[in-house]
């Protein structure tokens, strides 16, 4: 088992229960709530019944999908804890995906000012991107994670046996931000990934580890993305947007998807505005290409995209910020591009799969 050790908290990896047990011997909680969806309520509890030294737990199912991670779900998830009389000294375990994880933590952060929480994070994306950095949180009219917290877990558990329950699909979404990763931090990395030619029976730890690494030196600078965080929404500040308009489509894209094309464009913006090379932007968008499918953009849709870039968290003076990569491995934060410059970008992606 690896262990990732930060400042407040650990992150395990491998096999975890046996640390994750004695984790529950030395606190004295009132209460466990797991929190799940009905994915992983029929995917994920049983493993989690089977080795877990808790006798009686509240279970809260909530709904599946990002289109879910709203105000009206927190208060469900409120309702529940209420009225199963949860007090300050009570155990959230958040048992599932980002979704799970960002909202599960902001309801536990939020419900009598904070009760301590642990991740259970059971997709590769959640593994590898939420397991790190406290941000915790749920979208508002149609802007991700627009509302939300700064606040640790007591504990992150990875365990890789939840991945075997996912479709392939989720796994390509996860998998974009361990691309994410290397790009800005890590060109061996990079170089050791990009060779994969498909994502089947990839040895999964062997690639978190060296992930969670970078995004942990990344978080522990900057704690409160005031600075170099914000390396960390390469490929977000587009890929979010088109996230949320595909989310009212009739075809949502997960979140990896999106983002993999934000990549994509982002890393055309980083050839024209900080230098990038186009053999290395050549790389990027190939391989990217290889592992995800072409999704068809309408540039019909491109002023909803500037408006919810407009609208991001991130953004200073009026200005679309973005983290561009002047060469892969290394990152300049608060970029601004132009709208006209932004349309390029999506048209650059739009010819690239018309040529694939």
């Amino acid at each position: 088992m690896n262990t990732i050790a930060l400042a407040d908290y650990d992150i395990q990896i491998g096999t975890i229960w046996t640390t994750w047990n004695k984790f529950l011997q030395t606190r004295n909680y009132s209460k466990v709530i797991v929190l799940v969806d009905e994915n992983t309520k029929q995917h994920c509890l049983p493993i989690w019944e089977q080795n877990t030294n808790v006798s009686e737990y509240l279970l809260v199912k909530i709904a599946a999908g990002e289109q879910h991670k709203t105000i009206e779900t927190c208060q469900i998830i409120w309702s529940k804890l209420m009225n199963g009389d949860v007090n300050r000294s009570a155990l959230m375990v958040n048992l599932g995906g980002g979704v799970i994880g960002d909202m599960g933590g902001f309801c536990a952060s939020t419900f009598k000012r904070g009760i301590d929480f642990v991740q259970f994070p059971s997709t590769l994306l959640s593994q590898v991107d939420a397991s790190i950095g406290g941000k915790l949180g749920i979208d508002f009219q149609q802007v991700k994670n627009s509302v939300g917290v700064f606040r640790n877990p007591q504990g992150v558990f990875i365990e890789p046996a939840f991945l075997k329950t996912l479709p392939q699909r989720e796994v390509r979404s996860g998998f974009a931000e361990i691309i994410k990763h290397s790009l800005i931090a890590d060109a061996t990395h990079w170089a050791h990934l990009s060779q994969l030619e498909h994502l089947e029976g990839v040895d999964w730890p062997s690639y978190l580890a060296p992930s969670l690494e970078i995004k942990k030196a990344v978080v522990t600078e900057d704690p409160f993305e005031k600075g170099l965080r914000k390396a960390l929404n390469f490929g977000h500040t587009i890929g979010h947007a088109i996230e949320s308009v595909f989310l009212e489509s009739k075809y949502p894209l997960l979140h990896g998807e999106a983002i993999a094309i934000g990549m994509i464009c982002e890393a055309y913006l980083s050839h024209k505005i900080v230098g990038l090379s186009a053999p290395e932007l050549q790389d990027i968008s190939d391989f990217i290409l290889k592992i995800y499918d072409a999704v068809s953009l309408s540039s019909s849709d491109y002023p909803t995209f500037l408006e919810l870039m407009q609208k991001d968290k991130k953004n200073e003076r009026d200005e679309i910020n973005f983290s561009l990569i002047p060469e892969i491995g290394k990152v300049k934060v608060n970029q601004t591009a132009s709208k006209q410059l932004i349309r390029e970008s999506l048209d650059y992606y739009c010819q690239l799969i018309i040529k694939n």
